[in-house]
């Protein structure tokens, strides 16, 4: 493996910040350097451990889906290579894992996705019936496959924090309120951005699914993002369909009542909830078989997503 990349250092753009796992430049007014380092989270905590290669990985896998789904919703793609914008001896930095993207505004809602009844779903549905306010049929199981995908928005919570699952009537608010000025320019109501996002989140995880089963792998939910341009059109930004922001289970294993092996970060999550944590900072240390076992997934997800394996 080659040495992991914590934080990136690039002196030569303005930083934004560091999310939990991606560091943000400024390049001029209208666009952005988006960098993925190889930190993991887990239960919204930065872990100490960074898995090798995983930015990389993450990066190419966001790019496969961007270039396909681009159809469905505008993207926040440049085709801009990011080693032009930076110094000369920071390219190493950026190559294969950075992205220059469009400057736009983020809205402030995460668009869960989801096909399949698992994780805080399945205690919601446990405890109400229900997902989101949204009814389901009695009787469903943990892993069961939902008659139809749901749109379960979040709201963003702060490095740290928990998201929380909202009520569409929630997001509609939450984007009136955060976008009030771009939504006045292009004429639309939060409400409008709110149903845009919805419809753009189930076609998008829609395609995606039926393109995965056909390579072996449910996608039982996933979260995107969106933003606005100036004149308030909704773009794909952030990432897309990773084993970060998703979960996907090998259909060779899934079976309903059970809690699938994953591609995904739950690997990890299931090793934490082995330890005495209270899941709040500062996060347990990995150990090396931990370490090694994640990087693997993440590979075989990208290999059998677009059947090419990963080499550093």
């Amino acid at each position: 493996m080659t040495e992991a990349l914590f934080e990136s250092t690039i002196k030569s753009l303005p930083l934004l910040g560091r999310g939990k796992v991606r560091d943000i430049y400024a390049v001029g007014a209208d666009k952005l350097l988006i960098v993925t380092s190889d930190r993991l989270s887990a239960f919204d905590v930065i872990l100490p451990d960074p898995i090798p290669g995983k930015g990389r990985i993450l990066t190419r896998l966001a790019s496969f889906w961007f270039e396909k789904l681009a159809d469905i919703v505008p993207n926040q793609l440049t085709g801009i290579a990011p080693e032009t914008v930076v110094a000369a001896d920071e390219r190493a930095q950026v190559r294969g894992r950075a992205l220059l993207v469009k400057r736009l505004r983020p809205l402030p809602i995460e668009a869960v996705v989801r096909g399949y009844l698992i994780g805080s779903g399945w205690q919601d549905y446990q405890a109400s019936g229900s997902v989101c306010g949204i009814q389901l049929p009695a009787g469903l199981r943990l892993a069961s496959r939902l008659p139809q995908p749901i749109f379960t928005p979040a709201s963003k919570a702060a490095i740290g924090d928990h998201d929380e699952n909202i009520s569409f009537e929630r997001a509609q608010a939450d984007c009136a309120a955060a976008l009030a000025d771009v939504l006045a320019v292009a004429g639309k109501s939060g409400a409008q951005i709110a149903a845009e996002a919805r419809r753009a989140a189930l076609d998008l995880y829609s395609t995606a699914a039926e393109y995965a089963a056909a390579r072996g792998i449910i996608i039982a939910d996933t979260k995107f993002e969106f933003g606005l341009d100036a004149a308030g059109t909704l773009h794909l930004i952030d990432e897309a369909l990773t084993p970060d922001s998703s979960r996907f289970w090998p259909a060779d294993d899934y079976r309903v009542g059970s809690n699938p092996p994953s591609y995904d970060k739950q690997y990890v999550r299931d090793y934490l909830e082995t330890l005495d944590w209270n899941k709040r900072a500062p996060g347990p240390r990995l150990p090396p078989t931990v370490i090694a076992g994640t990087r693997a997934k993440y590979g075989e997800a990208l290999e059998r997503l677009t059947g090419v394996p990963f080499v550093e």
